[in-house]
């Protein structure tokens, strides 16, 4: 049976969190078609690292890409790479994330196939007649369900939705000169500069504190930067789509349809109504807590816990309160564990006394 290829984004010889979800996504529909996993790293040869890391997500083999670039390869030589390695070995389907150099590279690749692209995958399986795989219409408001009888097949898998299970393998190593005539597009990549420098990625956070419009202004952002520096190193920055449109803040930390998929532990929307797009994003966080003036803000909707307030009053006292608690709280292992939720029961009826 024809193996799967999954490829994995990589960054400075390290593989990105979302490649993990990627293999396990892709290890998951080649059990299903009782083939293997392949994975594709374009970080090019003398990535042992990248091995290890991917074999212990289900790679059974990793391919490493030589484009034969003196950097990073153009996403064009890297398209034209994939597209003749998936033609020339034959893949039931390729797997790719959907953020955004994902969606730069797999309609490319589709192209040169003419092969069919399903984008923003929330589950995938083979069943007897073709590849199946579910994904989001109407902004989320409906999941379609479109199955494909020709291969090869390339799935765009949304970011924080497959569990990056462990799945260990003793992958083996193979380089692959790159094919596809060394197209360059036209440009050559001298290097990556990150946008947000050493800010932590919004879509790797287990804490997001989210502003939207009714901040009223970017002078503001100090309000939740505060928030968000009293929750702690796992706690990041993130917007609504009219605040980055706006200019207010950059794109790498819109969170939405247009944006980017989180599911933190916990995600404060401060002033956020709650538009579809934006809970598109988001809706999937494990505990969700709004703040907003309107009490009818569709964002209450999806949220755990509601706060009908101002958030230029709301959020101080929410950092001053949280930092209160960190400083006096002391870990214990003499006593058994609470159930998940205990404590934000207790500090509920507090609120209410």
């Amino acid at each position: 049976m024809a193996g799967v290829l999954a490829v994995a984004e990589t960054r400075n010889g390290r593989v990105g969190s979302v490649s993990g979800e990627v293999v396990s996504a892709a290890r998951g529909l080649a059990d299903s078609l009782g083939s293997q996993v392949d994975v594709a790293a374009l970080a090019g040869p003398g990535s042992g690292e990248l091995a290890a890391t991917l074999s212990a997500r289900g790679a059974d083999r990793v391919l490493e890409i030589d484009t034969g670039e003196p950097g990073p390869a153009s996403v064009a030589v890297n398209a034209a790479a994939l597209a003749a390695l998936t033609r020339e070995r034959g893949y039931a389907a390729a797997v790719f994330a959907a953020t955004g150099p994902g969606r730069d590279l797999a309609p490319r690749v589709a192209a040169k196939l003419a092969s069919p692209l399903l984008t923003d995958v929330v589950a995938v399986e083979a069943d007897g007649a073709g590849i199946v795989a579910t994904r989001p219409v109407f902004a989320g408001k409906a999941l379609a369900r479109v199955r494909v009888g020709r291969a090869p097949v390339l799935l765009s898998v949304r970011p924080n939705v497959f569990a990056a299970t462990e799945s260990p393998r003793d992958a083996a190593v193979e380089v692959v000169a790159a094919g596809g005539g060394g197209d360059s597009g036209g440009y050559r990549v001298r290097g990556f500069e990150p946008s947000g420098g050493d800010a932590l990625d919004v879509s790797e956070a287990e804490i997001v504190v989210s502003g939207g419009r009714g901040m009223k202004d970017p002078a503001n952002w100090h309000i939740l930067a505060d928030l968000k520096d009293a929750l702690g190193d796992t706690a990041a920055l993130g917007a609504s789509r009219a605040v980055v449109d706006a200019g207010w803040r950059p794109h790498a930390e819109q969170v939405g349809q247009t944006g980017k998929t989180v599911t933190p532990k916990l995600y404060f929307a401060m002033a956020i109504s709650g538009a579809i797009q934006h809970l598109a994003g988001m809706r999937t966080s494990g505990v969700i807590v709004a703040v907003n003036r309107d009490a009818d803000a569709p964002i209450f909707g999806v949220a755990d816990y509601g706060i009908v307030g101002d958030v230029f009053e709301v959020a101080p006292k929410l950092a001053e309160a949280i930092r209160e608690l960190r400083s006096s709280w002391q870990p214990t292992v003499d006593k058994a564990p609470q159930a998940p939720g205990a404590a934000r029961r207790r500090a509920g009826k507090a609120e209410e006394s």
